[in-house]
C-alpha cells in the first residue's frame, strides 16, 4: 500500500433529527442524518402497508394469510 494516500479514519458522533446520537467510524468528522434505526418505521414496527386498489387484501386472500393487527 502506498503511504499518505488514504484518508484518516476517525471515531465520529452521528446526530439524527429525532435526537438520537451514537458513535461510529468514518472518514468525515461529523455526521447528521434525517432518520436512524431508532425512528425509522421499519425498525420500530410502526410501518404501515399502503393498500392501493385492494392489492394487499387480494394477496392475503390468495395465500390465506390472516390480517395482522394494524
Amino acid at each position: 500500500m502506498k503511504k499518505d494516500i488514504h484518508p484518516k479514519y476517525n471515531l465520529v458522533k452521528v446526530h439524527c433529527a429525532c435526537g438520537n446520537t451514537f458513535e461510529t467510524r468514518s472518514t468525515v468528522t461529523e455526521l447528521r442524518v434525517e432518520i436512524c434505526n431508532e425512528c425509522h418505521p421499519f425498525f420500530t414496527g410502526k410501518q404501515k402497508l399502503i393498500d392501493t386498489a385492494g392489492r394487499v387484501e387480494k394477496y392475503r386472500q390468495k395465500y390465506n394469510i390472516a390480517a395482522s393487527s394494524e
